[in-house]
């Protein structure tokens, strides 16, 4: 509770009152002495200062606190009664007349200070405030790292969700330069089987001329006109065209006999080239064998025109 003005001058007008009284008694008190004593206070004169606890630093408030309880002081034992002795009663002795004597004026107390007390409902406040103040700063000290937490954790997320965009994106592209080429490949395998056809046509127009020319020359004789030793020439030649150009695979064994047939237009020109079922080779090897003669189109013609045919079965030997 707080002092206010009008306390202060209550206070104030009921001490001027009380000291008037007090003069008016100590005056009318000066008619009725009997004595020349002089009328004093017993003891010597007290002064206290009144300090606010609440002003005091945090140490002397410790120290205070810390103080040692005061020790009661030991009753001494009381002296035993001295014998009074009686004495006889002195005369009567007159009575002095009064006479009015100045008397000092007894010392008057001076007001006590009010001591403030101190406002319990607004400390408590004030703590109460300094409490929700330091749980409002651990609030927004765990927010901010909450914030902290999910931004590293969307950032660590985006940087995901980009690389699988971009590896989804290379696949995408991977596939895309595939197609390209698978189309490209084929392309040019169009573009070859159409060149190897036109040239197999211009071939076979070439080779019709030359056999209207020589249809009235004489075979030579034995074998129906065969000439051998210029057919196992023309097939020697012809191996060693299709061995140049064949890749050995690791499951082909050398020596090992795998025939072949192979349909031919005229000029040399391969049309198609099959492993015959009695090859010993597995499929790696059989499929090696045709990509090798197709690869060696054309085939050895000129010069061996009269031993040649167009449908026919050559065993391929794998070299040692």
């Amino acid at each position: 509770m707080r002092e206010t003005r009008a306390d202060t001058t209550q206070a104030l007008v009921l001490a001027l009152g009380l000291h008037v009284l007090l003069f008016l008694l100590a005056f009318l008190g000066l008619w009725w002495t009997r004595t020349n004593a002089q009328v004093s206070a017993a003891g010597p004169v007290i002064e206290a200062e009144l300090i606010d606890a609440s002003a005091l630093s945090a140490s002397m408030r410790r120290t205070l606190r810390a103080r040692p309880e005061p020790v009661p002081p030991v009753a001494e034992p009381e002296p035993e009664p001295e014998p009074v002795e009686q004495e006889t009663a002195p005369p009567p002795q007159p009575l002095p007349e009064p006479a009015p004597q100045d008397s000092p004026v007894p010392p008057q107390q001076r007001a006590q200070d009010v001591v403030p007390v101190p406002d319990t409902v607004e400390q408590e406040a004030v703590s109460r405030e300094a409490i929700a103040g330091e749980a409002r700063e651990r609030e927004q000290e765990a927010k901010r790292r909450q914030e902290q937490i999910d931004l590293t954790e969307r950032k660590r997320q985006e940087e995901a969700e980009r690389k699988q965009r971009l590896s989804e994106m290379e696949e995408m592209r991977q596939e895309q330069l595939a197609d390209i080429r698978r189309r490209k490949a084929a392309a040019t395998r169009e573009a070859e089987l159409a060149e190897a056809k036109l040239k197999q046509l211009q071939d076979y127009q070439r080779e019709q001329a030359a056999t209207d020319a020589a249809g009235a020359a004489t075979p030579p004789p034995g074998n129906n006109g065969i000439d051998e030793d210029l057919r196992a020439r023309w097939i020697a030649a012809m191996l060693r065209a299709i061995e140049r150009q064949w890749v050995r695979p690791e499951t082909a064994q050398a020596g090992v006999r795998c025939p072949i047939r192979i349909r031919m237009l005229p000029g040399g020109t391969v049309s198609s080239a099959e492993v015959q079922p009695s090859c010993p080779f597995d499929e790696l090897a059989r499929r090696s064998v045709e990509r090798a003669v197709l690869k060696a189109s054309p085939l050895p013609y000129a010069g061996f025109e009269t031993v040649t045919a167009r449908d026919f079965v050559v065993n391929f030997i794998a070299p040692r």
